[in-house]
């Protein structure tokens, strides 16, 4: 992902996540942070089609919806999935599945033993045949107010 993919990226997240918008700035602020956890998946006409956000963060957190972080923390110990998105131009034939398997080995080459993410959209069966689970830490539920009352934590063990 470049800073020119930002437009595109943007309109993915408001056509994958009507429910939850996030500005621009956040987008770019997580490509300057840990531009290696920012993939793009262009369509068959070159534009972006979808993308992820991964990067570096804290067990049992998760920043609030549409807000910038400043900076990463400097004791991470997950790597946090902050947005996987397609676009329907994209959708089928297993490109959900190769984002995911992406997102598993930057942790691997990491050496983060967990993915974690929240879950919006009922998106959590999803995630479950990927194979992260629901947790629930304690203060979790507070964190996720901006994210609706459907959001759900969820990690993956590797």
């Amino acid at each position: 992902m470049t800073a020119g993919d930002l437009d595109g990226v943007v309109a993915v997240a408001a056509e994958a996540f009507p429910d939850h918008f996030e500005d621009r700035a956040c987008f770019a602020e997580r490509l300057a942070l840990f531009a290696r956890g920012c993939r793009v998946l262009v369509n068959g006409n070159g534009a972006v089609g979808g993308y992820f956000f991964a990067y570096p963060w804290r067990a049992d957190a998760a920043p609030p919806l549409n807000s910038l972080v400043g900076a990463l923390p400097p004791d991470p110990d997950v790597l946090y999935l902050h947005d996987l998105a397609l676009s329907r131009t994209v959708r089928g034939g297993g490109r959900a599945r190769s984002a995911v398997e992406a997102v598993v080995k930057l942790a691997r080459e990491g050496r983060w033993p967990v993915i974690a993410l929240i879950a919006v959209n009922d998106a959590g069966p999803f995630w479950a045949r990927h194979g992260f689970e629901v947790v629930d830490p304690p203060g979790m539920r507070e964190k996720l107010a901006s994210y609706g009352s459907d959001a759900r934590y969820m990690v993956r063990r590797l």
